[in-house]
């Protein structure tokens, strides 16, 4: 028996069949006796992740975001609400990220010694506001302290000879410009290995092969002209059906889609890898790091991408 005969002619299964979105889905392929193969071959997408969808085999697909993105590709297709799939696939697969609301119907009620409380802080701030005026107003009556004579306080004092006695002298001012103390190379490496010339010359040596894996993994420093030269796996449309090909310099995701929002390729690109972007018009592309991803076109380098979007168009021009 077909689908069809299943449903009969009009019951075309909806978005809310079956104890999930991925039932859902795989009813509705096979309703329109679609194959997974079809499915595939229309949205761009992994056989196998259309099949972990309908089975909701979870653990083999990508990321959550990418499994989200199958799923609007995968509706979109069968001509069903992309939103609405995604929605019916929250609800029976929660992010655990995401914080749980609060239950509908719960009353939060307020602890009643809470109101004594602050009552007690409020008048315990006013009797200190009140001691403080006291303070001041009785500070204020009061008469002020005798004082010495200016005659008397401004004279200094005159010894019985008529001198008149000089303080200690004053050191001298410390020099604002003092140069910093000059440092010998490799003595505070020496220093920190107790003294041994040979474990500064080891540390030394670390730290040079550090800064070697550091360079190592920021990618080939390269100018733009400079020819494309494949550094590892080259995925994408064929060299003669593509004008703009992206290579990764260190490890991010690229995600390729069409002028209607279908995804041709999403995966994460190591370091070296590379993809030939189709000339359809309206192909967009979006990356992780725009940093970490060098654009060429027609086998030139153009540089690195400026933006996490842009459009093959945009990036010919």
């Amino acid at each position: 028996m077909d689908s069809a005969d299943q449903y009969g002619p009009t019951e075309e299964p909806s978005l809310y069949y079956g104890p999930d979105i991925g039932a859902a889905l795989k009813a509705a392929r096979e309703f329109r006796g679609l194959s997974l193969q079809d499915v595939s071959d229309a949205t761009r997408i992994r056989r196998t992740y259309l099949a972990a969808v309908e089975d909701m085999r979870l653990d083999e697909l990508p990321s959550r975001p990418f499994t989200l993105g199958y799923i609007k590709a995968y509706a979109k297709h069968l001509d069903l609400d992309p939103e609405d799939a995604v929605n019916r696939f929250k609800e029976s697969s929660p992010d655990p990220d995401e914080p749980l609301r609060a239950p509908v119907g719960v009353r939060r009620e307020r602890d009643p010694r809470m109101g004594m409380i602050i009552a007690s802080g409020v008048l315990i701030v006013a009797a200190i506001v009140l001691w403080n005026i006291a303070q001041r107003a009785i500070s204020e009556d009061a008469p002020p302290p005798p004082t010495a004579p200016e005659s008397v306080a401004g004279a200094a004092p005159v010894s019985p000879s008529g001198t008149v006695p000089l303080g200690a002298p004053l050191p001298a001012p410390v020099e604002a410009s003092t140069p910093e103390v000059y440092k010998t190379p490799g003595l505070e490496a020496a220093a920190a290995a107790d003294g041994s010339a040979d474990a500064a010359a080891a540390a030394q040596k670390i730290r040079k092969d550090a800064e070697a894996v550091a360079a190592a993994n920021a990618g080939p420093v390269v100018s733009p002209g400079t020819p494309f030269i494949a550094r590892g796996a080259i995925h994408g449309a064929d060299a003669n059906a593509s004008t703009v090909t992206f290579q990764a310099r260190r490890a991010t995701t690229l995600i390729v889609r069409g002028a209607d929002g279908s995804v041709y390729f999403a995966r994460s690109l190591s370091a070296g890898e590379a993809y030939r972007a189709p000339n359809n018009k309206g192909v967009a592309v979006e990356v992780g790091d725009p940093t970490a991803m060098d654009v060429y076109v027609a086998g030139k380098l153009r540089g690195a991408m400026t933006a996490p979007t842009a459009t093959i168009s945009s990036l010919v021009g």
